[in-house]
Formats: structure tokens, C-alpha cells, sequence
């Protein structure tokens, strides 16, 4: 999982990597508003329930021994589509420092390659209507703005 040419690592977060992410969860408008990088035992009880499921991937992008980066991939196996087994790529964070470094373009193209590998027939994710510079991004990559999303807050 190493990008030799950016000396990158895509690995698995840890519990270690709890401050680290949570900071890139708040550092903006929206996420300043929901998360709480100050009590960070919630997040904690979260990744041990993801980590202890197969089809979740929380991963972080560490690069000279600092986290820059994290992600979440679900493979959630399904009926439609014939059986079809997709995945849903969430949580997507570059640190302020490493936007435009091409980090997330190399982040996408990880979770493209791990659904391929875990027979998914199709990625998927959902953007907040605001970040119309993440839309922008994902279309570059392929990615086509293609259903409406709804939300339901409980």
C-alpha cells in the first residue's frame, strides 16, 4: 500500500490516529459544526465497532510519520443489480497542507482499486451540495452526478 513516489502510506487508522483525523473531520465549515475534536471517545468507540467489521475500511494516509489523510469504504453486498456487491466511499479528508498534492486523486484511486478487489461492480459516494469543489473533483475522476441523495436526521 505504499506510494514510493510521494514516500505515501495508505494503511489501516488506529486509535492513535483518533486526533489526527478527528482535526481533519472539523477543519471546515460543515464538519466545525458536528464534530468535537475535544472528547474523542466516541470516535474511539466507533473505529473498534469498524474495525471489528469486515466490510469497513477506515483508512489514513501518513507521509514523513504524519497523518494527512483518511477515508471510509463500506462494501455493502446487495439484491439489485443482480446480486451486485458496491461500495460507498465516505469521510473523505485531505489535511489543509496537502490539498493539491494530488493526495486525494491517490486516495480515490486506492478505493477504486480495494472495491475491485472486493468484487464490487460499482463505488459510490455522496457530497454535500455545498462542496461544489469536491463535486468538481470527483467528476474528474470519473464519478457522475447520476441520483439525488436524501437524508433523514433521527
Amino acid at each position: 500500500m505504499t506510494d514510493t513516489s510521494s514516500d505515501l502510506l495508505i494503511r489501516p487508522a488506529t486509535e492513535e490516529d483518533l486526533p489526527a483525523i478527528v482535526a481533519m473531520l472539523a477543519d471546515d465549515p460543515l464538519g466545525a459544526t458536528r464534530e468535537s475534536p475535544d472528547d474523542l471517545t466516541p470516535y474511539a468507540a466507533a473505529l473498534k465497532r469498524l474495525t471489528e467489521d469486515p466490510h469497513q475500511h477506515v483508512v489514513v494516509a501518513v507521509r514523513a510519520g504524519r497523518v494527512v489523510g483518511t477515508l471510509q469504504l463500506t462494501i455493502v453486498p446487495g439484491l439489485s443489480r443482480k446480486g451486485t456487491t458496491r461500495s460507498i466511499i465516505e469521510g473523505v479528508r485531505v489535511h489543509a497542507e496537502e490539498r493539491g498534492s494530488g493526495l486525494g486523486t491517490r486516495f480515490i484511486e486506492w478505493a477504486i482499486e480495494k472495491s475491485r478487489t472486493e468484487n464490487c461492480a460499482l463505488v459510490q459516494l455522496t457530497s454535500d451540495v455545498t462542496r461544489t469543489d469536491a463535486h468538481r473533483f470527483y467528476e474528474r475522476l470519473g464519478f457522475t452526478a447520476s441520483h439525488v441523495g436524501f437524508k433523514l436526521q433521527l
